[in-house]
C-alpha cells in the first residue's frame, strides 16, 4: 500500500495555490475531494487512505482557482481542469510501499508535475 500528497505553486504569484479544489479518482470512483491549505497542499488527501497498485488520477480545477484570484482567463479558458493520470507500482521486494508526491506548478497556460518525495 502506499500514501499520496500534493502541494500546488502558483507560477503567476509565485506562491502557495491556496483554496484550488483537488479530486482524487480510481477510474470512476471519487476516492477524494478538498482543497489547498495556505500553503498549496491538502494534508486531508491522506484521508484517501492507503492506495493499492493501480491507475489513478488527480484532478486540479486550475481555472476556477485563477478567477477567485482576479486573473482574466479566456472563454472558455484554455487550462480548465488539470488532469494528472499516474500509477502506482506493486511495494518493492521488502514488501513496503511507497510514498508517491504529485506537485502541480501552474499558470493559466501551462503547468508542469514531477514525482515528488
Amino acid at each position: 500500500m502506499s500514501s499520496l500528497s500534493s502541494h500546488v505553486l502558483d507560477l503567476v504569484s509565485g506562491r502557495p495555490a491556496a483554496g484550488m479544489e483537488i479530486v482524487l479518482w480510481s477510474g470512476e470512483v471519487c476516492l477524494f475531494r478538498g482543497r489547498t491549505n495556505d500553503d498549496g497542499r491538502c494534508p486531508d488527501l491522506a484521508g484517501a487512505g492507503e492506495l493499492s497498485p493501480g491507475a489513478y488520477r488527480l484532478e486540479f480545477a486550475v481555472a476556477a482557482y485563477f478567477r477567485a484570484q482576479g486573473v482574466a482567463l479566456s472563454d472558455p479558458p484554455f487550462l480548465d481542469v488539470v488532469p494528472i493520470a499516474f500509477g502506482i507500482a506493486a511495494p518493492g521486494p521488502d514488501g513496503k510501499g511507497g510514498h508517491y508526491h504529485v506537485p502541480l506548478l501552474v499558470s493559466p497556460y501551462g503547468f508542469s508535475t514531477y514525482r515528488g518525495s
